[in-house]
């Protein structure tokens, strides 16, 4: 077993998962398969956040500090208070500026013995190459929307439709797709569906419907994105179902994939969240003619 191990891969494919998996395994005193009994004493202590010898390191405020960092490895110093190696798992890993990555380097370069260091990092390309040298590589990779979907109906009462929609969106990442649906975005998205599908028509309740919806949507902030996605897949799909000689739908299909472009352009922007999501729904609810800011 190497001392150090970089799991690499997309957000939420499980790789955290993994790496405290193993930890548990590792500490198990009557370990089953792939992973700890789940009641033993010490698999007792791992699942109340509580076993001495196992630490989980993960950003605050968007960054790894260099102070937890040097605290950590004092504490390599020591032998492990009760197992025979010690479990250190630190979390997205590329968070780290180059002042911390440098003082685990010093680590990794000498590491203390009975001591296992498990990194995870969404890509290689932010993590200090010298600390990359000095770990076996273990990469993760995403799921395919029928693993993923199988996945998501597993482990919550999703329908298999919305399991398969969720997979979609989350491009094979189950961890994902559990977000989205615990954020309640199939549930908007249905309502969202209702409104764009109705007849467009100068009408004070649809207008109304759109701008309580409208707010609605600003307020799911970093998740209006992933419902944009959404909308997206469903007018894909759209454009899917349409015969070759249905011009007018197709034509509507691409306004909206425009509206829905211009959207992402004006959020990274930093332009009203408010005012962008009213004039979106406006313009997927009736694609011609177009509402602008």
């Amino acid at each position: 077993m190497a001392h150090a191990y970089l799991f690499r891969g997309p957000d939420g494919v499980g790789k955290q998962l993994c790496a405290k998996i193993v930890a548990a395994r590792l500490h198990c005193l009557q370990p089953k398969g792939d992973g700890g009994c789940g009641t033993c004493t010490s698999c007792r202590k791992y699942a109340s956040n509580n076993h001495p010898d196992i630490t989980i390191i993960n950003p605050e405020g968007g960054t790894i500090k260099i102070d937890r960092v040097r605290e950590l490895c004092r504490s390599l110093a020591y032998p492990p208070y009760e197992s025979e190696i010690r479990v250190i798992v630190i979390e997205d890993v590329h968070t780290m500026r180059v002042e911390a990555a440098n003082s685990l380097l010093k680590t990794l370069e000498e590491p203390p013995k009975n001591n296992l260091l498990i990194l995870t990092a969404e890509s290689s390309r932010e993590v200090l190459p010298t600390i990359i040298s000095r770990c076996q590589v273990i990469p993760f990779y995403g799921l395919s929307t029928t693993e993923t979907a199988a996945i998501l109906s597993d482990v919550s009462d999703a329908e298999p439709i919305e399991a398969e929609l969720l997979a979609r969106l989350s491009e094979g990442s189950p961890g994902k797709a559990l977000l989205f649906r615990e954020n309640g975005l199939i549930d908007l998205w249905n309502s969202v569906q209702r409104i764009i599908e109705q007849t467009p028509k100068q009408d004070d309740d649809l207008v109304r419907q759109i701008m309580e919806k409208a707010e609605q949507i600003a307020a799911l902030k970093e998740n209006i994105l992933p419902l944009l996605g959404l909308i997206r897949l469903w007018v894909r799909d759209q454009m899917v179902g349409i015969g070759e000689a249905e011009d007018t739908m197709i034509k509507d299909c691409e306004a909206r994939l425009n509206t829905l472009d211009q959207a992402q352009r004006q959020l990274a922007r930093n332009c009203n969240r408010g005012l962008v999501c009213e004039v979106l729904l406006f313009n997927l609810q009736s694609p011609e003619p177009r509402v602008s800011l």
